[in-house]
């Protein structure tokens, strides 16, 4: 049996007082940026504020969406970037930006394959909310998607033995002759100040602010959240305090099915709607298209009253969904021999709610759902005992505004010039997304913009 993969942070006695680059945050967008600056020769430092590397990247259950790859085509579906770039400005409400949102879909399938090239094999499909093919891509495993990929991105940054410190947070940009030319940060040791000649903004977005979720969204104060405790923004405060202009900041994705019936707040992956399950309300009901959007799946369930929703699915979409072991470990599943012990167990009308599991069957066999109209996420039905439920809510879970950007992943100021010097990736990001993130979509965008901020910052240090 293989040891299983640690990352030892990199001891603080070794933090130097200068780097080529300097990336603040250790999700997804910074570990692949500094993978790919390091490549390029550059000689990067990741600081991340938090005991625990990662971020909200660990926390990312479905996959990566991406057109056009060779893996969809093994699955024998024939994709296209302007079908992914459509649906995704479909489901932003069309307020997209739209040139970063052609980068996006345009640098999908480069992203899968770079991904290849480092071992790290995305090679099975599932599908998500807004989407109409299979473009949600994640491991053969099935494992949920983040916590493989920053396991995998860190054994990139272990063999490149690319400095990552924790608990060092940033607290300034420091700017000189209309440049970036440091960051100044808290550490155990005391106050440091590092010079760069470029710094990357991958600090996630401000989920678990609520202060700043309060200052731009009043109407969610009462929410709960499913980001990790330092998802707080900082990067955004950080460019701002710099004169960066900041885009989308009242766009907040509240998740629709999120488990909150113990002391933590566990997201329940888009992939087990998109592998076959349904929801069904207190009365063992049916009540919308569980692959709609996220924000019209949220806004069906809030119209419920205030009971949340249960996930319905069985033994053949569990085993599609690794995640639900973990769910299951942590009591958060229930387990029926029939649906109508489900029901019970569960609490619901075990009439409704086997008459509700027959006619979806039905539509399964079919292919046609006359209820509610759904077309994807319909490949297996429910039928195969036992029988699981999972009861969730709606809760904050993605802040779509951050600072603006080009499509260089240049930080830009109030006259959207570029300030030079500052790059930003991942959910710092303001734009891309519009009113609504589809699943699926974050982590390729950590992906692809943590590439393009490692070409683009080797690019700038050149001139």
């Amino acid at each position: 049996m293989a040891e299983k993969f640690q990352f030892i942070p990199t001891e603080l006695g070794q933090l130097r007082s200068q780097y080529d680059v300097v990336i603040i945050g250790s999700g997804g967008a910074g570990l692949t940026a500094a993978v790919q600056a390091h490549e390029l020769g550059l000689s990067p430092v990741i600081l991340e504020k938090m005991d625990k590397i990662g971020g909200n990247t660990n926390r990312a259950s479905s996959g990566m969406n991406a057109a056009e790859t060779t893996v969809q085509l093994k699955h024998h579906i024939v994709d296209s970037y302007g079908d992914f770039y459509d649906e995704t400005l479909k489901g932003g409400g069309g307020l997209n930006n739209q040139e970063l949102l052609k980068f996006f879909t345009e640098h999908s399938a480069l992203a899968i394959d770079w991904l290849a090239e480092h071992h790290i094999q995305l090679d099975d499909l599932t599908i998500t909310g807004g989407m109409s093919v299979m473009r949600t891509h994640r491991p053969s495993s099935m494992a949920p998607i983040g916590g493989f990929l920053v396991t995998e991105l860190l054994k990139q940054v272990a063999a490149a033995e690319i400095p990552l410190f924790t608990g060092v947070k940033v607290d300034e940009l420091v700017m000189t002759d209309n440049q970036i030319t440091s960051v100044k940060a808290t550490t155990a040791n005391g106050k440091v100040t590092i010079k760069a000649g470029a710094v990357l903004l991958a600090t996630g977005g401000f989920g678990a602010n609520p202060a700043l979720l309060s200052k731009y969204r009043d109407d969610l104060a009462g929410y709960q959240t499913t980001n990790q405790p330092g998802a707080t923004g900082d990067g955004i405060l950080l460019a701002e305090a710099i004169g960066a202009k900041a885009v989308d900041m009242d766009q907040v994705q509240v998740h629709p099915t999120v488990q909150q019936d113990t002391d933590h707040t566990y997201l329940i992956g888009e992939a087990v709607r998109g592998e076959g399950a349904i929801l069904v309300d207190q009365n063992g009901q049916r009540f919308v298209n569980e692959l709609d959007t996220r924000k019209n799946v949220t806004a069906a369930i809030d119209q419920l009253g205030g009971t949340g929703a249960y996930l319905i699915f069985d033994r053949g979409i569990r085993d599609r969904v690794k995640a639900v072991e973990f769910y299951d470990y942590i009591g958060l599943v229930k387990t029926g021999n029939s649906v109508a012990e489900l029901a019970e167990l569960t609490g619901l009308d075990a009439a409704n709610l086997t008459a509700t599991v027959a006619t979806w069957n039905q539509a399964v066999a079919q292919q046609q759902d006359d209820q509610f109209e759904r077309t994807t996420g319909m490949d297996r039905a429910v039928t195969t005992g036992p029988f699981y439920s999972i009861h969730i809510a709606p809760a904050v879970h993605y802040t779509m505004g951050g600072v603006a950007i080009n499509t260089a992943t240049q930080v830009l100021n109030q006259q959207e010039q570029p300030i030079n010097g500052l790059f930003a990736a991942g959910e710092v990001v303001g734009g891309l997304h519009g009113n609504n993130r589809i699943g699926g979509n974050s982590i390729a965008e950590t992906i692809i913009f943590g590439r393009q901020a490692g070409q683009q910052m080797f690019k700038y240090l050149q001139v």
